[in-house]
């Protein structure tokens, strides 16, 4: 897909190193935060433009992921590194209600990023196996459950060694005073984020699915 570029943390200056060797050191080290998401103005661009609404959330939630360092720190040979980018892996169901993985390339461009995710899903469907990628970390693993407005949720995840990707789901989206409201589920390694790059990861979601107007020319 992309070469991987990322950078090696020094952990031992790092502002977060105590927090880091606490967290890491947990039987189940992730904390998972479920919020409602404003989704009208996304839906409304969807429909009007013919484009998929999902292709666009998964952007919206890249793009966000991105621009918040901590969302693209991982853990890798007892140390941490920060990757210059990171990149969308999305759940694809296909035949007899098996699933497939889309290893989708993040751009700021939407319009590039919308061709290529148009291109990944057909493929997935078409995909033989589940997994068409492996030993990577430099994904954002996310998920849709469009049958359940649910208000918890948490993600399966390695813990020998423990997996540090991030990892995203999204629900059934409702109708409230004529706004459209969806769950977002965020779960992370607490050794590498804390409730605060969460709440700042859900104000930048918002913002630019209340923006799209913005980005998806």
């Amino acid at each position: 897909m992309t070469e991987k570029q990322r950078k090696h943390i020094d952990v031992e200056n790092w502002p977060r190193r105590e927090s880091y060797e606490l967290f890491r050191t947990f039987g189940f080290p992730y904390f998972s935060i479920t919020a409602n998401v404003d989704v009208t103005a996304l839906r409304a661009a969807a429909r009007e433009r013919k484009t998929s609404f999902t292709i666009g959330l998964v952007y919206v939630l890249s793009r966000a992921a991105n621009a918040i360092p901590a969302f693209r720190h991982r853990m890798e040979d007892d140390g941490v590194v920060q990757y210059s980018v990171v990149h969308p892996s999305i759940t694809i169901l296909a035949d007899n209600d098996q699933f497939r993985f889309c290893s989708l390339r993040y751009v700021e461009a939407f319009a590039d990023f919308a061709a290529g995710a148009k291109e990944c899903i057909e493929q997935a469907r078409k995909a033989n196996s589940v997994w068409p990628e492996s030993d990577r970390d430099d994904f954002l693993f996310m998920t849709s459950l469009p049958w359940i407005a649910f208000t918890a949720m948490v993600h399966p995840a390695p813990l020998d060694p423990p997996d540090s990707v991030p990892r995203f789901a999204w629900g059934k989206y409702e109708e409230r005073d004529g706004r459209t409201a969806m769950p977002l589920n965020v779960q992370v390694h607490h050794a590498l984020l804390d409730g605060v790059h969460v709440g700042r990861y859900f104000e930048l979601v918002q913002d630019l699915l209340d923006t799209v107007d913005r980005w998806v020319a």
